[in-house]
């Protein structure tokens, strides 16, 4: 049963960090290109972040350029997304993906 599943989400303040975690179960993610996502409530759900299958390339919304990296470890089987300078407008359900694999999302709450 292939799983993707986060972790790492939680409450912040602006200006806080927080790392996301994406472990991937029943199936290796080498093979595969994988992205963040995230969802706000009341909006579409939107492409944050993607990684290239062995990590050499990455590409970020303009939203979050310089402020967040993707990464990955295959060894280890997992993604990741190293979020700083968060802000509100980040607030969000964050999802990883893999080929057309969903996690279930972790609440990433920025506020005062």
């Amino acid at each position: 049963q292939r799983q993707l599943v986060e972790s790492g989400g939680g409450l912040v303040q602006p200006g806080g960090s927080l790392t996301l975690s994406c472990a991937a179960s029943g199936f290796t993610i080498s093979s595969y290109a994988m992205s963040w996502y995230r969802q706000a409530p009341g909006k579409e759900r939107e492409l944050v972040a993607t990684i290239s299958s062995v990590g050499s390339n990455t590409n970020y919304v303009d939203s979050v350029k310089g402020r967040f990296t993707i990464s990955r470890d295959n060894a280890k089987n997992k993604m990741y997304l190293q979020m700083n300078s968060l802000k509100p407008e980040d607030t969000a359900v964050y999802y990883c993906k893999a080929a057309v694999w969903w996690g279930q999302g972790t609440q990433v709450t920025v506020s005062s």
